[in-house]
């Protein structure tokens, strides 16, 4: 049986945080610098 069908809790939420991350990173390469990356990071949603 999966791991993840059997375990009591999930990374789920770690794991969008990430993929969210990984997308705004790969949206933005080579177009701004640190501080709009950042400012899109720390933005709700």
């Amino acid at each position: 049986m999966a791991e993840g069908l059997a375990s009591e809790w999930s990374n789920g939420q770690t794991e969008g945080q990430v993929n969210r991350l990984k997308m705004l990173k790969r949206s933005m390469y080579g177009r701004a610098g640190f501080d709009l990356l950042r400012a899109q990071v720390l933005a709700p949603g």
